[in-house]
Formats: structure tokens, sequence, C-alpha cells
């Protein structure tokens, strides 16, 4: 009988994590096509030398910079797969939770691959350190 109990409690935790990663893609694919979608299109492409791709983009692996050019936007010269981009992105006045959804939804669309879900701590954390 414990071990019954045990699996089940095992098994109900998994599902929980289950639907919270879906809820959280979910969420960040509305917020993506609310606020980010103008720029990185829907397929996040991008528009070259103008607005980086987001689609298998090597920018996204450094995950606090990806983070915090999210919360608080990005100005000033980078470069994602070889191109260079000298734009800016205002802030788009998401609370920590809207940042953590749809971070995770860039980390894992188009080609993009995150094994971690990104949580409101990871964001609380990059807010004592504002730019």
């Amino acid at each position: 009988m414990k071990l019954i109990t045990a699996f089940l409690i095992l098994f109900s935790n998994l599902s929980l994590a289950q639907i919270t990663t879906q809820e959280t893609y979910r969420r960040g694919q509305m917020i993506y096509n609310e606020f980010c979608v103008r720029c990185h299109r829907p397929d996040g492409g991008g528009i070259k030398g103008i607005f980086p791709p987001l689609a298998k983009a090597d920018y996204l692996k450094n995950i606090k910079e990806t983070i915090r050019s999210i919360a608080f936007g990005l100005k000033g010269p980078i470069v994602v797969n070889g191109v260079n981009y000298d734009n800016s992105m205002a802030p788009m006045g998401l609370d920590d939770q809207e940042v953590a959804d749809v971070t995770n939804y860039i980390l894992n669309s188009w080609g993009n691959q995150h094994d971690e879900e990104i949580t409101i701590k990871d964001v609380q954390m990059l807010n004592s350190d504002k730019p």
C-alpha cells in the first residue's frame, strides 16, 4: 500500500510540473504575440541587420543576458549568429512572471531548446543588478 501511495504522489507531482511547464509556454506565447512578434516575426526570424532573430539564436545561450534584455530592454551593439545589430529594444513593462513565461517560450521555440524552466525567482535575482 505504501508503494502505491508513493507512486501516486510521485505521478501527481510529475503531472503538476508538466502542466506548469505547458502553462508557462502558453502564457509566454501570448505575451510574445502581443509584444515581440512585430519585430522578431511570427517565426522568430527577425529582420536581418535590424531586429535579431530568436530562432536558433546563439545569443540566447547566455540565459542571464536573455532574461535581462527581456526584462529591461536592450541598447547598443550585439552579435547574433555572426550578424551585427545595433538597435534598441525598449523595456516592455512586463512583470517578473511575464518575463519568465516569454523567456521560456522563446528558449523552446523555432529550434531553440533549453532544458531548465526559467522561474520568477530567476528573474527576481536579476532585479538586484538592473543595468
